[in-house]
């Protein structure tokens, strides 16, 4: 094999004298406070086995997409996924990517156009920091779930441009961060945008499944909302992602989204399982829910109980963080954890700030009160 280059090697010594360097996990067999499967659908095998009926009964035997959807792979059940998808958000239109990296890639790279202007929160997603980075609009950050912050950047750098009459301003949050948990005011934000005349902008991941139909809607903001992303890799445990609009945001995505076109479709199977998981939502969506709101009050109890709760960053989602500052220590108690049998993730820096290092749980409708018991109770020991 040719000599690896020095500087490649050099970037990954940096990362292990940094207690960063990364490695793929081995499967474990530990209680489960790791996984975004918040509703336990990923493992269901009552959705496994309607998606084979459904491929069975439209008579669909091919495994594979054979094409791009621009080319072969644009099969009748992806018209059956954003159709349902169209009717069940009460949005104008869907179009389905293959991940919400694709996603918000092929978004953010093609629509802000050069002129325009992308204010986003510091805390997004890397695949929306990425897309952004490669369109050619400016864009600026503001502080998290901070709306006064946003208005003073847009204040101070449209100020400063020279604008046209066609410019446009995009604002970009989630309704649940992956990192913190948290969530912005939306209603205030929709309602900014609204005066403003802006396009808001709203990546509902870690919302969509735990919060219903997600919390744009919980909160009376869809038609405020420019384009909402929503994934299936989630609390739908299947694969894939789609931007929720209005049909000309559709139909400009297919002709300049790349991420869309120039990609292998989904293959049948995978939306068939999309499909499937939406259908049992409608039937044992509300119980699950139900199982994971109690486990998440129970959660938040407990570590008031155990006198943990300031080291927790608060949060009524299904993603709850505890800072534990540096990359060693946290990563050490991380294996303690394992070692007690859960699963329980470091969360390192660089991936968050130097000094904001962290555990991560992600809490589900199957975990039970017994495991987050003792899951805290074992932290409490260790500290």
């Amino acid at each position: 094999m040719p000599n690896f280059p020095k500087k490649l090697e050099k970037k990954l010594q940096k990362r292990r004298v940094e207690n960063a360097f990364r490695e793929l996990p081995q499967k474990q067999d530990l209680v489960d406070f790791s996984s975004n499967d918040y509703l336990g659908l990923a493992r269901c095998e009552r959705i496994a086995e309607s998606a084979q009926k459904l491929l069975e009964q439209s008579k669909i035997k091919q495994h594979g997409a054979t094409g791009s959807r621009l080319l072969t792979g644009n099969h009748p059940l992806y018209y059956d996924l954003e159709t349902h998808l169209s009717d069940y958000y009460a949005s104008e239109s869907a179009v389905v990517f293959n991940s919400g990296y694709d996603a918000n890639i092929g978004l953010f790279s093609s629509v802000p156009q050069k002129g325009d202007f992308v204010f986003y929160d510091e805390l997004i997603h890397a695949s929306i920091r990425e897309g952004i980075l490669m369109s050619n609009a400016k864009s600026y950050k503001f502080d998290h779930n901070d709306l006064e912050s946003l208005k003073s950047k847009i204040k101070n750098s449209l100020s400063a441009e020279v604008r046209n009459p066609n410019t446009e301003v995009y604002i970009v949050t989630e309704s649940v961060f992956s990192m913190d948990g948290d969530t912005p005011n939306l209603k205030e934000f929709a309602a900014f945008c609204g005066e403003q005349n802006f396009h808001l902008i709203v990546d509902e991941a870690h919302a969509v499944g735990v919060f219903g139909k997600g919390l744009v809607e919980e909160f009376g903001t869809s038609d405020a909302v420019f384009a909402k992303i929503i994934t299936f890799g989630k609390a739908l445990g299947c694969h894939g992602a789609a931007i929720l609009g209005g049909k000309g945001l559709k139909e400009y995505l297919v002709n300049f989204a790349r991420s869309l076109i120039y990609t292998t479709a989904l293959p049948p199977h995978a939306l068939a399982l999309i499909l499937e998981s939406y259908a049992f939502l409608d039937e044992n969506g509300s119980k699950r829910r139900e199982q994971l709101r109690a486990n998440i009050e129970f959660f938040k109890a407990e570590i008031q109980r155990l006198n943990l709760a300031d080291s927790f960053i608060p949060s009524d989602s299904a993603i709850h963080c505890m800072l534990v500052q540096g990359n060693e220590k946290v990563k050490k108690l991380s294996k303690t954890l394992n070692q007690k049998g859960y699963d329980v993730m470091p969360i390192l820096s660089p991936t968050v700030k130097i000094g904001e290092e962290r555990l991560r749980f992600c809490l589900h409708s199957f975990n039970t009160k017994k495991e987050i018991e003792n899951v805290l109770k074992t932290i409490r020991e260790h500290l």
